[in-house]
This record gives structure tokens, C-alpha cells and sequence, in this order.
């Protein structure tokens, strides 16, 4: 472990879960499937994600959709990643979630910037809407047998910076973690991540707060712990090139 960073590396607990370090793999779709974190795995993330999954597939028992979601058994706790506008698919998904033991964590996406999810309102798309964003909280903590986490961004734009109002609301209804990528929806992976919004965020509340974007070695790891003071550290796309050793 390189010296500097050692002393942010820790075990964390999301709500009940407790996690033996707070580097984690985050959810990539079309990257982060079994073969992918079976290689990750050996780096040892604390908490390795699965893919985003339609949560409306999911309702209708896409065995394919399913897939998605499969967790390794010898590397718990585990997490699962699902998305959706609607609080109803939200809360049959997470009841067909609760039924299997292996799934530790269930997080639900608001961040992708992804245009086809964007005009239906899901990921990205959630943060012109945060009444529905409350709704699908409240539905999603109500139901869950296993702990719920969110995954945001900045905002949609720079006009609609919507961060710390998002991580008030899962603070207030029962959210045990936020992750935020400090991008716009607007910028998709352009320019860099604002470290600035990731360390408000966690001036507000008292969840934990996982900063993510632009790590991609060790000394931007540490740049995200020492500036933001977040609890832990979300790799995404630096996982496909290079590994953040811990």
C-alpha cells in the first residue's frame, strides 16, 4: 500500500453491513459482470457492484435482465444495482431482491446520463423530478430487507445542481450511503469531476458519503479522500486500465 494513502483505508459499515475496506468497484454497464470482478477481486475492493438493471425487466422476469444481477458467492457482502422511474417496479424489484440471501446491498441508480434512460425519466432523468425522487426512496427503504444506497451526480446541468438536496432526502428517509459522481448529466465523462460539490455533500449530512469520478491512480485516490473528506472511494472507469492498489 502506497504510504500517504494508508491511513484512509478502512473498514465501513453500510447500515447493518460491514465492509473490511471502503474502495469500491463501482456498477458499469456492460462491464462490471462476473468475469470482470472475478479479475477485480483479486485487488481487494471492499465492495464490488454489479451492472444496472431495469427494474421494469426485472417486474417482468427477464431471465436476461436477471443475469445481470448475479453476485459472487464466495465475495460477501455483495451489491446489486437497479434503475427505474417508477416507484411501483422499484418496490416489486426490491421485494423479488429480498428473497435472495446473498444480495446485501441494493442501490439504486440516478446518475447514468445515458440518453435512453434519460427520456424515460430514469437515472440521470430522476433529477429533474425530486418529488419522484423522495417517492422512490421512501417506497425503496419501506420495503427493503436489505440496506438501500443511491448513486447521483453533481446535477443534471449546471443550472440544476441537485447533490445535497438529494443526499438530504436519502439522509431523512432512511438511506445508509450515497455515492456522487461530481459531473453534470449534461457532461457525461467531459471535463472533471467537481471535488468541490462531493465535499459539500458531505459537510451536509452524516450517511456516508462515497466520492466518485476521475480515480484512476493512487494519488487521486488520495486527492478524493484528503479534499472531500468522504468515507470511502468509488473506481469506475480506472478499473478498466489500471488498479487502485489498496
Amino acid at each position: 500500500m502506497e504510504k500517504g494513502i494508508k491511513e484512509y483505508i478502512k473498514k465501513i459499515n453500510v447500515g447493518n453491513v460491514e465492509i473490511k475496506n471502503n474502495v469500491f468497484l463501482a456498477p458499469m454497464a456492460g462491464v462490471t459482470d462476473i468475469p470482470f470482478r472475478k479479475i477485480c477481486q483479486e485487488f481487494g475492493p471492499g465492495l464490488m457492484y454489479t451492472e444496472m438493471a431495469s427494474s421494469k425487466a426485472l417486474e417482468y422476469n427477464s431471465k436476461k435482465t436477471e443475469k445481470l444481477l448475479e453476485v459472487l458467492d464466495d465475495n460477501l457482502p455483495s451489491a446489486v444495482q437497479i434503475f427505474g422511474s417508477n416507484k411501483e417496479s422499484i418496490r416489486n424489484t426490491i421485494l423479488m431482491l429480498n428473497e435472495n440471501e446473498n444480495i446485501d446491498i441494493i442501490d439504486i441508480n440516478m446518475g447514468c446520463p445515458a440518453p435512453k434512460l434519460v427520456k424515460n425519466g430514469d437515472g440521470a432523468g430522476l433529477l429533474l423530478d425530486l418529488k419522484n425522487v423522495e417517492s422512490i426512496i421512501k417506497e425503496a427503504v419501506k420495503v427493503s430487507k436489505k440496506e438501500i444506497t443511491i448513486k447521483t451526480r453533481k446535477g443534471f446541468d449546471e443550472e440544476r445542481i441537485t447533490a445535497i438536496e438529494v443526499a438530504k432526502i436519502c439522509e431523512s428517509n432512511g438511506v445508509k450511503q450515497i455515492t456522487i459522481h461530481g459531473r453534470t448529466r449534461q457532461q457525461y465523462y467531459s471535463g472533471n469531476a467537481d471535488l468541490d460539490i462531493i465535499k459539500k455533500v458531505k459537510e451536509n449530512v452524516k450517511i456516508n458519503v462515497i466520492g466518485n469520478g476521475d480515480i484512476f491512480d493512487v494519488n487521486s485516490a488520495l486527492k478524493m479522500f484528503k479534499y472531500t473528506n468522504c468515507d470511502g472511494i468509488m473506481v469506475a472507469r480506472g478499473a478498466m486500465r489500471k488498479s487502485v492498489v489498496i
